[in-house]
């Protein structure tokens, strides 16, 4: 293949993955919409989600849906308005409660439900959310998602759903705001007789009638909103049990028919990538739901203990390495990655999109954690450097708060460089792994803001970080070490830098590996001989000015 059409094509690929951080509207100007959809609204906070029953039909003939979903909630306050999120065209038919019809009220998306009942602090109660519609069709899933209506091969009908960024409201009605996980859920998809859905969660048993057939799935951990799917095909089914560090684990694949034996081979990475994983981050964190890879009609997505799969049971990324390096070929990027954010996203999970760094940054970074764990520590060095030709810094990691607004798609590549520089600073591997282990442990089940990842990264390093993430989360400037060198000195200072940025640097200096300690002002460094040598540890995401 012509070199240069083959780096064109790496780069593509890399940014369209890219891509995958900018789920919503790229713009700088936000509508009453954007903050109904990404704050914590008053008709939000009274109340506390506890429990789901989403009950729908699929329709795939039709692209239509129908169903409701049972909100159950625990009450925090005396009010009697309650946000619900659903986004056009769907509608809602109804909203009861105790059996009462009650006043609905939309605005856009956001639909306001004048609750009859007296909402007493501290008691549960529910209501039911009746829907229908034909769903937003999906553009280039998972990136701009909605409903996939896809067929196989064989004509069936090859269903999924993906609605990070767009939410969850893009197909079911809930309360659609990050910071808010449901405790447990039941889901139920009904769907023409002769194919399958694959939720989340354990498989609860299926109603068969004449012409359809109900999937029952339970989820008992909390689950965030796009974190929950349905994925409905003509699928075949096979399962292992992982030996894993809390005990057994169930670990269940649903592939189309005709690509069964591919996956029983190329799913053999998934145990691989959990041992791995654990190994890293601590306990796959849903023993309760199981572990599962679903087969669909797009690349894939991070949905909670139903992990989605269409890299073509392909090493890389599509067949491709994003970092040039070859080692990007030693694994399957979607096993890997996605499986990632079972601890990073399902675990550990962002209150407000802006800060979606958290789940990106480090799932980015377990890919080079993989290979090492299977390859050394020069190999996963090597990985997470190549990728740094993907970094754009058009804009700032960290989003706009509280309008439902990511930042930089750098999230990924910058991210995962940020946390390996990181990582150099900290200069003992066990104890990065405890810090990584030890916020998967502390936050278990969380959802968390970055000040609280800030701090608690400062907290166990013993350093102060502030600077630090600022000058990398919320800057688009590579710090970048100016220096200069003679006979008698080594001169040098950071430029290109916030305020009081002062990490130090491992270079090698004639030879010799040492610290150095860079400031704003010059510093200088006495040297003797003639044959002097400078070099900056490659392992330190920033640029070097000789002058």
């Amino acid at each position: 293949m012509n070199t240069r059409f083959l780096l064109f094509s790496i780069s593509f690929l890399a940014l369209s993955l890219s891509a995958k951080a900018q789920l919503m509207t790229d713009k700088n100007e936000f509508t009453q919409q954007d903050t109904l959809r990404g704050s914590i609204t008053p008709e939000r906070s009274w109340w506390d989600l506890t429990y789901y029953h989403l009950d729908v039909e699929i329709a795939p003939d039709k692209k239509f849906i129908s169903g409701k979903n049972t909100i159950q909630y625990k009450v925090l306050e005396h009010q009697s308005v309650m946000q619900i999120d659903l986004q056009e065209p769907l509608k809602i038919t109804k909203v009861t409660q105790n059996g009462k019809s009650l006043k609905v009220v939309q605005n856009g998306n956001a639909h306001f439900v004048y609750l009859k009942k007296k909402q007493e602090i501290g008691k549960t109660n529910s209501i039911e959310v009746y829907y229908e519609g034909h769903p937003k069709v999906a553009v280039k899933a998972p990136w701009d998602g909605g409903f996939s209506w896809k067929t196989d091969k064989n004509g069936n009908p090859f269903v999924a759903t993906s609605c990070q960024g767009l939410g969850a409201s893009v197909w079911w009605p809930c309360k659609d705001h990050m910071y808010d996980e449901v405790d447990s859920m039941d889901i139920s998809v009904t769907v023409p007789k002769g194919l399958m859905d694959v939720s989340n969660g354990q498989f609860a048993g299926k109603t068969e009638n004449e012409t359809s057939t109900t999937y029952n799935w339970t989820v008992k951990n909390p689950i965030n909103n796009y974190g929950v799917n349905a994925n409905v095909g003509d699928y075949v089914h096979f399962t292992e049990i992982y030996d894993g560090e809390k005990g057994p684990l169930k670990m269940d694949y649903y592939v189309l028919r005709d690509n069964l034996e591919k996956a029983k081979e190329q799913f053999k990475q998934a145990p691989k990538m959990m041992k791995a994983f654990e190994y890293w981050f601590g306990p796959y964190p849903f023993y309760e739901d199981g572990f599962k890879i679903v087969e669909t009609p797009y690349l894939g997505m991070e949905h909670q203990s139903s992990v989605t799969y269409g890299n073509g049971f392909k090493n890389g990324y599509l067949g491709r390495d994003l970092s040039g390096t070859g080692w990007g070929l030693k694994f399957d990027f979607i096993i890997v990655h996605e499986s990632g954010h079972e601890w990073f996203a399902n675990n550990i999970t962002y209150k407000d999109a802006a800060d979606m760094w958290i789940h990106e940054s480090f799932t980015n970074y377990s890919e080079s954690l993989y290979l090492e764990y299977y390859f050394g520590k020069e190999a996963a060095s090597e990985y997470v450097i190549g990728i740094r030709k993907n970094i754009l810094n058009d804009k700032p990691i960290i989003g706009p708060y509280n309008v439902n607004k990511e930042g930089s798609g750098d999230m990924y590549y910058k991210g995962a460089n940020m946390i390996h520089t990181l990582r150099q600073l900290i200069e003992d591997d066990e104890k990065f792994r405890n810090i990584l282990r030890g916020m998967n442990e502390t936050f278990y089940h969380q959802t968390v803001t970055t000040q609280q990842i800030e701090n608690y990264i400062s907290k166990q390093t013993g350093y102060d970080l502030q600077q630090f993430f600022d000058q990398y989360l919320r800057t688009t400037k590579i710090p970048t070490l100016e220096y200069s060198i003679n006979n008698k000195e080594l001169k040098f200072r950071w430029t290109n830098i916030v305020e009081k940025f002062d990490m130090p640097v491992l270079v090698s200096l004639n030879g010799k590996a040492q610290w150095i300690y860079p400031k704003a002002d010059w510093k200088t460094i006495p040297l003797d001989g003639s044959e002097n040598t400078f070099k900056v540890d490659p392992n330190f995401y920033i640029e070097t000015k000789k002058l």
